[in-house]
């Protein structure tokens, strides 16, 4: 099971539309988790959208660095949620082509981070979805 996955630079720029209030500028779209967490190219390192959260940070100064973290087991942990995409797997809920993990009822609005909460949706919808829900919620009183 792959760990990563990648999308044209057209679906990466709709995924992205919802996500305004972060400052994306200068960060070039490398690959996905499986979840659609976005991993960025930028000229002081690399970033790390995180959907969950609903933030983007500078993670890593080097491709290296990125490498050597996403090649241990925390770090995919962490950042590919890898033991949920492995459970995932053994059910037969395996994301194809234009497709990411998502939660049916997304954590952010107090759905599980659990197997039985996992769904399959289309990339762009996925990620625009989960940009809306953190706009929506970083302009809630």
């Amino acid at each position: 099971m792959d760990l990563t996955r990648t999308f044209t630079d057209t679906q990466y720029a709709h995924a992205l539309e919802s996500w305004i209030f972060l400052d994306l500028e200068g960060k070039v779209p490398l690959f996905t988790s499986p979840f659609g967490d976005v991993f960025f190219q930028a000229a002081d390192g690399f970033w790390w959208l995180d959907t969950l959260e609903g933030t983007l940070t500078h993670r890593w100064s080097s491709a290296q660095e990125l490498e050597r973290e996403l090649n241990t087991e925390e770090g995919q942990d962490q950042y590919l949620l890898a033991g949920l995409v492995f459970g995932a797997a053994d059910e037969g809920v395996v994301p194809s082509g234009d497709q990411v993990y998502s939660f049916a009822h997304p954590p952010q609005l107090g759905g599980e981070i659990a197997l039985d909460n996992l769904e399959v949706l289309d990339f762009v919808v996925s990620l625009n979805i989960l940009g809306q829900i953190h706009t929506q919620l970083r302009d809630a009183p």
